[in-house]
């Protein structure tokens, strides 16, 4: 009997909440834009998924391939790349379901992180879903240390670009979307807070 962790690998706990409420389905083509070494991607290879994705970091790309090639083998393997978010070469309007984890947080500044979600935003379809897992500063305002814009200190000593929930609902006016959750957001005790933001494209 395959144990869950075989099935779903190390997924994230609200992407399996997607999962779990039939948001995301076996016709549907997954990106993953910051694929890490495809920790999020192991359910979909397995269930036979049309799957891509992008990595800066090119043993994470390797990683993603490899495991690819063990759970998919008959999917190309330049369906991951090591490219930046900012300049991918994937078409626009590309997927049904893009996911970014623990990745939009990493922006140096303002204009970077605008630049990373616009090319984010870019390959999701119209109609399809966005799913981002970023760091924020909702429930824990008072114990973060504003280095310059929306850079903070964290109180357990990482630098992070960091949204609220203005920030977060002025994106999605902007990017052309709307919520489909309600924000949700993860406080780790006096040491980070992890939000959810899961927005429709606009057909």
């Amino acid at each position: 009997m395959t144990s869950l962790h075989e099935q779903f690998g190390p997924i994230d706990i609200y992407l399996f909440d997607q999962i779990l409420r039939g948001r995301i389905t076996p016709s549907m083509r997954i990106f993953d834009a910051g694929c890490g070494p495809g920790r999020n991607l192991v359910y979909f290879l397995r269930q036979g998924y049309e799957v891509f994705g992008v990595d800066a970091d090119a043993q994470a790309v390797t990683a993603t391939r490899r495991l690819a090639a063990s759970l998919a083998p008959k999917l190309p393997p330049e369906n991951f790349r090591q490219e930046n978010l900012e300049a991918m070469s994937f078409p626009a309007d590309f997927a049904d379901l893009v996911i970014s984890s623990a990745v939009l947080h990493f922006a140096r500044d303002d204009d970077h992180f605008r630049a990373m979600l616009r090319g984010t935003w870019r390959v999701v379809k119209p109609g399809g879903l966005l799913f981002c897992r970023l760091a924020s500063s909702i429930g824990m305002e008072h114990r973060m240390q504003r280095i310059a814009g929306r850079r903070f200190l964290l109180p357990d000593g990482s630098e992070r670009y960091l949204v609220d929930e203005p920030f977060l609902l002025q994106l999605t006016e902007e990017l052309g979307g709307h919520l489909i959750d309600l924000l949700k957001t993860t406080v780790v005790q006096n040491q980070r807070c992890m939000t959810t933001w899961m927005v429709q494209k606009n057909a």
